[in-house]
């Protein structure tokens, strides 16, 4: 039961962080350390749950991913391409070096002060929607998808500001995170599960069965509410959030109120 409760925990924060530029990859390390639950099994959890806030991606916009888009198909595959073989180069790296609260609290920090930084700027959009967007848009996105690597940057929010850099809208840029998180989290979801699949068991299924379902729910609420947000304000509130968060993972690990994993 308790893993139950710890599965439904981190389906929520998965759900609800997975497109917001907050990273959910840094707030799972964070809440697993919270839990008890930060082990190698619940760290491929934390993986494979993305694959259901994937699915309400799918659901939301399932008109324009059933239909025949050829251009739609080719800019997702360039743009998935470049964090692919990034990561599968420095996953071990990463894993055993940055999955750890300090380094997301930093990641938090410095993210949230880009933010700020880049919203500072007047943006004049040289694409207005996805469909306007070339394979050459499409690689731009994916190159920035590769600051995602590290822990606490946020995939969406490396995806999003990189697009607006790159002369996206912040409607398009948005809307193309979320198409993007497709192949990213069901590549990312597969390879964890196969790779990790000896550690596994059936009895397993239940709390991976929670844990997607419950995602997909809470990022099906998030992925509405968002594209309804960017339509009249910027994204500084996640930055001053992202930088207050990681000063209070940071003081507290300094001052050894919470016991965070090494």
């Amino acid at each position: 039961m308790s893993n139950l409760i710890d599965a439904l925990v981190l389906g929520i924060v998965e759900g609800l962080t997975e497109f917001l530029p907050i990273s959910s990859t840094g707030h799972l390390i964070l809440a697993g350390d919270l839990l008890g639950a930060n082990d190698e099994r619940w760290n491929v959890f934390n993986i494979v749950i993305q694959t259901g806030a994937m699915l309400a991606v799918v659901w939301e916009y399932r008109a324009r991913f059933f239909k025949i888009d050829l251009q739609l198909y080719r800019n997702l595959i360039v743009a998935f391409f470049p964090a692919a073989v990034l990561g599968l180069l420095f996953s071990k790296y990463i894993k055993s070096y940055l999955f750890h609260a300090v380094p997301v609290a930093l990641a938090f920090i410095v993210g949230g002060v880009i933010i700020l930084l880049v919203e500072r700027r007047s943006f004049q959009p040289r694409v207005e929607s996805t469909q306007a967007m070339t394979w050459l848009d499409a690689l731009k996105v994916g190159i920035a998808q590769c600051f995602a690597l590290i822990p606490g940057t946020s995939r969406s929010g490396a995806t999003i500001i990189g697009g607006m850099l790159f002369g996206l809208s912040r409607k398009a840029a948005t809307e193309f995170s979320f198409f993007l998180a497709v192949p990213t989290l069901v590549a990312a979801g597969l390879y964890d599960l196969w790779k990790h699949r000896d550690m596994l068991s059936a009895a397993d299924a239940p709390i991976f069965g929670v844990g997607m379902v419950v995602a997909f729910v809470s990022a099906f609420v998030v992925i509405r509410w968002l594209i309804r947000y960017v339509a009249t304000h910027d994204f500084k509130p996640f930055a001053w959030y992202r930088i207050a968060f990681g000063l209070v993972v940071l003081l507290t690990a300094y001052l050894g109120w919470v016991d965070w994993k090494d």
